[in-house]
């Protein structure tokens, strides 16, 4: 009971936070590069997560200076959201220059495949973690996830 009151008291302070930080009028932010992954678990299942100041589940990832390589910054990104412990196989599977949000980003989409983890019990940034078949993703999956999919499906 406190740990559900304590999650939506949280949830409201960082969507509350996150959507202040978006707004054109107070603050645009220059281009930005990011890491995000297509985690594929063993059985051939996408990780994705929910982020507690943000809606829809996405694909985890997340910002990396413009010199750090987007592969150690994707591996980086898993530990700290999923909290992967093993992996296989990784490849880049496309660079993506779009604008989100109040930003330009300049994101790289890998595909890491035999992603082994275990979740974080409680997490500042994320409030759950699933696998979802990719024939049945979720409905509320976000829009960017949803066309970065779309965009690889051929290569999986």
């Amino acid at each position: 009971m406190i740990q559900s009151m304590t999650d939506r008291l949280l949830r409201w302070a960082l969507t509350a936070g996150h959507l202040a930080l978006r707004a054109d009028w107070f603050v645009r932010r220059p281009r930005t590069h990011g890491a995000h992954a297509l985690a594929l678990t063993p059985d051939r299942e996408v990780i994705l997560v929910k982020l507690r100041y943000a809606s829809g589940w996405r694909l985890p990832g997340g910002g990396r200076d413009a010199a750090e390589p987007a592969e150690e910054a994707v591996l980086r990104e898993l530990r700290e959201e999923i909290g992967m412990t093993a992996h296989g196989k990784v490849t880049l599977a496309i660079e993506l220059d779009e604008t989100a949000d109040f930003k330009r980003d300049l994101a790289s989409l890998l595909v890491v495949e035999d992603v082994e983890y275990v979740p974080h019990r409680f997490s500042w940034e994320i409030e759950r973690v699933i696998e979802a078949p990719l024939d049945s993703l979720p409905s509320d999956l976000s829009p960017r996830a949803r066309r970065w999919i779309a965009a690889i499906e051929d290569k999986l």
